[in-house]
């Protein structure tokens, strides 16, 4: 396991190409502060600050996208308080959750458990089991997520009034949907909506889909 020392980059840190994309962001976002268990967060990562991902968990609480909508996971903050090391602590399943949405999203880098492309962002949308590919790296995402159309990639899962409702929602929590969105009679208009932690949301999709796979 690499020390803080070598996971720290004082020569070419990603902080000021992220800090270039937050200035000419097409999309609202706010790079929150760090908390004071930066250190620990990246050390358990194991991401230098070379990388973006790295320089998210340790010279950020998190990264707050359209309003609060999507949400990257970095040291932890107030408003977010899960961290990008500890939200991945008792997953262990060849994924790593790097950031979510106020629907019930996830994203998470294969780790091995989608095929040969390592590294990848992939997809577990709301109203879908299925994780999709989006064929992008981290850094990559996060700049698609500060500059790219994301009324078009949520289309499916926003409500007209989505954007009041999620004002004050905190980063540790998401809005449940039932029926369930994923369902025939699901929809993010019609379907009953109320605010959940988003860990209790992740295990019941996740327990959902286990019993359905085991059938």
């Amino acid at each position: 396991m690499k020390s803080l020392d070598e996971l720290l980059e004082l020569e070419d840190p990603a902080l000021p190409l992220i800090n270039q994309w937050v200035l000419s962001a097409k999309n609202h976002c706010e790079l929150l502060p760090p908390s004071a268990d930066r250190a620990d967060v990246l050390v358990k990562t194991q991401v230098t600050t070379r990388s973006t991902m790295g320089a998210i968990a340790y010279e950020t609480g998190g990264v707050v996208v359209d309003h609060g909508w999507l949400r990257f996971l970095g040291s932890g903050h107030p408003r977010l308080t899960r961290t990008l090391s500890g939200w991945n602590d008792a997953k262990a399943d060849r994924r790593y959750f790097v950031a979510d949405d106020a629907a019930g999203g996830f994203f998470a880098l294969n780790g091995g458990a989608f095929g040969a492309d390592m590294g990848k962002i992939y997809y577990w949308a709301a109203d879908s089991l299925e994780w999709e590919p989006t064929g992008l790296g981290y850094s990559e995402f996060l700049e698609w997520a500060l500059m790219g159309d994301l009324a078009e990639f949520y289309a499916s899962v926003r409500w007209a009034s989505w954007r009041e409702e999620i004002a004050s929602l905190a980063g540790d929590r998401c809005v449940g949907f039932y029926p369930f969105l994923w369902t025939r009679e699901g929809s993010p208009e019609t379907s009953r909506r109320s605010t959940v932690p988003i860990a209790e949301a992740f295990a019941l999709k996740r327990d959902l889909l286990r019993q359905m796979e085991a059938r």
